[in-house]
């Protein structure tokens, strides 16, 4: 079996294995967001969370893995120039975009707290305790994350549960948590606000966020130095 052939072979099973993993993803992903009773009822968890954010995220990761699996393993089987530049262009922008992630993550930490201060604090004061699905999210968050409000308890201050619980916080906001949470146990308990949490724990665990990241940076400048190999070699046949 010449190179060719066994390159062949390798980007037809590993965009197969791509594609399967999609639909996997891509099914789950639809029957979360359309009967996440039954799934709850079937894995025993309630998180409003994964039923409504992470739905909607499994249904788009899904459909990309899926159409780059099909991109790549028809494109290979077939010998479609065609393809297997829209295959090597497809993961050429996902991987431009992810590395223009990661800098503007870096770079512009401070930026995005504060557009996020802009955004989701007015909607914590206003519907935190008065919408469900948002107070169980945020419940869920901060209670997996350890963490209160996204800067810190001052969140909600004056906020519709503070004046519906008697100038009350929620019990995350102190430490331990408690549902008697005013003010003062709240400020002495200096509980951290979520985003910071988040920027702690992913420092803490850079390893292996630095390792995961490295490795899908390599698979997919491997899939796109394989696909342009074929979609070269096709014109010497």
């Amino acid at each position: 079996m010449g190179c060719f052939s066994f390159l062949k072979v390798m980007m037809i099973l590993f965009n197969l294995a791509i594609f399967l993993g999609g639909g996997t993803l891509l099914g789950v992903g639809i029957w979360v967001a359309v009967d996440g009773n039954s799934f709850s009822s079937i894995f025993g968890s309630s998180s409003a969370l994964q039923f409504v954010n992470v739905s909607y995220f499994l249904i788009v990761i899904g459909s990309i893995l899926v159409v780059l699996g099909f991109l790549g393993c028809c494109g290979a089987q077939k010998e479609s120039k065609c393809l297997l530049i829209m295959f090597f262009s497809i993961v050429l922008i996902i991987f431009i975009a992810e590395i223009a992630a990661a800098v503007v993550a870096l770079v512009y930490t401070s930026i995005a707290e504060n557009i996020l201060e802009v955004t989701v604090t007015p909607t914590l004061k206003d519907q935190y305790g008065k919408v469900s699905q948002v107070t169980q999210i945020w419940n869920t968050t901060m209670s997996k994350v350890k963490c209160c409000g996204l800067t810190n308890y001052t969140d909600f201050t004056d906020s519709y549960y503070y004046k519906q619980h008697n100038n009350m916080y929620p019990e995350f906001c102190c430490n331990p948590i408690s549902t008697s949470c005013n003010e003062t146990a709240a400020l002495n308990s200096n509980v951290q606000g979520c985003f910071q949490q988040l920027l702690s724990d992913i420092r803490r665990n850079a390893g292996v966020v630095g390792g995961v990241a490295a490795g899908i940076c390599a698979l997919e400048i491997a899939a796109m130095v394989v696909s342009m190999y074929l979609y070269c070699q096709l014109d010497k046949k």
